[in-house]
């Protein structure tokens, strides 16, 4: 079970710490190292740790004006690192050692971040090999994948900040299952140079926090565009338990129906029901997923299969019954339902819907994406905001429109104290 008596300071507190002199950078990562020694025999976040952490947290020093110099991040292991492996968690790429960082650990280095190691993923965030990750919150459960160590490794309080990815819910779902904030920003906003590709039309870097300050600090760091304020008074609302609500657990119909009645104090909720024809959104969403992945795993299929987990010869050889043409079909129909959504959201200030169809299951596998990989389909924002008062973690989505990301932290604080 999750170990409460441990707390990790969250980044903004770091830096306000480190800034004042009340610790130094070191110290931190220091700490933080020794919780990982402490805890990750068991949770099993970790792939690699960076041997020159403490030599790169000694040299910030307390005037250091970068905005998150000195404070621990952790990174997916199928983002390259120029200092570290990149395995994707693949036996193909065992000793793989990049020559330059991908540009959004490029950025964390710039602003001043330590990058304390790599974390462990389902394999090549798509399928095939699941990550070994244990739940912080009960070691037989899954964290949620393909993000499953960068989200173990925050909640357990490693590190305050994390880098994930999302093709389809590996980043929303993960932090439901862990307890804790994430945001996947709107499609294209942060570059994949140098993260394993899967599927490009939906492939996004995920952000990680236990604080959405913290959140607000890496919009910062990727210059996530700024977005008109909030307009004064209550939140509206549009409640969607999405077109796949009969595969919701008892625990997650219980939160969303509760939903009214606990925002009553700041929001307001009506339906959000997605037209008749957008049920075709989760296998519009496969379609993509398995066509450009066959694209992505093309070369490891003909040059290196025999290492290669047959879930990735199912992609290339698309056994799953889509066909190229298809694909491109499926280009036409998800345009045409993103200005659709568009519309609709002019209607209300963000959709909240599901995070995950509840608790996390046993075992080590991803989970369910069906309430994730709509949106992520569509290219919105998505915001993860933990329910309190459950006996395991649960999470419901913050939804806004294209560009809108930093409005969705903007309304947090407002609905977190309710939820």
């Amino acid at each position: 079970m999750k170990d409460l008596s441990f707390s990790l300071p969250s980044a903004t507190e770091i830096r306000h710490q480190i800034r004042s002199g009340q610790r130094t950078a070191l110290e931190i990562t220091r700490a933080c190292l020794g919780r990982i020694a402490q805890r990750d025999p068991m949770v099993r976040a970790w792939i690699s740790l960076n041997p020159e952490a403490e030599a790169q947290a000694a040299a910030i020093t307390a005037d250091d004006p970068r905005p998150l110099a000195g404070v621990p991040v952790a990174v997916k292991d199928m983002i390259e690192t120029r200092d570290l492996p990149t395995t994707h968690n693949s036996p193909l790429y065992g000793g793989f050692r990049p020559a330059a960082d991908a540009p959004c650990v490029e950025l964390l280095r710039a602003a001043g971040a330590i990058i304390l190691g790599k974390t462990d993923t389902t394999e090549f965030g798509a399928c095939g090999r699941d990550a070994m990750t244990a739940n912080p919150f009960d070691p037989a459960r899954t964290p949620g994948g393909s993000s499953a160590g960068t989200a173990a490794a925050v909640a357990d309080f490693h590190v305050p900040l994390g880098l994930g990815t999302q093709t389809g819910g590996s980043t929303i779902r993960p932090a439901a299952f862990c307890g804790i904030p994430a945001l996947k920003p709107s499609w294209g906003l942060i570059s994949t140079e140098g993260v394993k590709r899967y599927a490009v039309s939906f492939d996004t870097v995920g952000l990680f926090a236990r604080e959405i300050t913290d959140l607000v600090l890496l919009a910062d760091v990727y210059n996530l565009p700024e977005a008109a304020p909030l307009r004064e008074g209550r939140l509206r609302l549009g409640l969607c338990p999405t077109p796949y609500a009969d595969q919701l657990a008892p625990e997650m119909r219980a939160v969303l129906d509760g939903l009214a009645k606990d925002l009553a104090p700041v929001a307001d909720i009506t339906p959000f029901d997605l037209p008749a024809d957008m049920a075709e959104l989760d296998a519009l969403h496969r379609s993509v997923q398995h066509c450009e992945g066959a694209s992505a795993f093309l070369n490891l299929a003909r040059a290196r299969g025999t290492l290669l987990h047959d879930d990735f010869h199912a992609r290339v050889d698309l056994r799953e019954g889509f066909t190229q043409r298809q694909n491109f079909e499926a280009y036409d129909a998800l345009a045409r339902h993103r200005m659709t959504v568009e519309t609709m959201l002019e209607e209300v200030d963000f959709i909240i819907a599901p995070s995950a169809p509840g608790f996390a299951p046993l075992g080590r596998g991803a989970g369910n994406p069906r309430f994730n990989a709509l949106w992520t389909a569509l290219q919105l924002p998505v915001l993860n905001l933990p329910v309190s008062g459950q006996t395991l973690p649960l999470g419901v989505s913050l939804i806004a429109r294209r560009a809108d990301d930093r409005r969705l932290l903007e309304a947090a604080p407002k609905l977190l104290p309710y939820l």
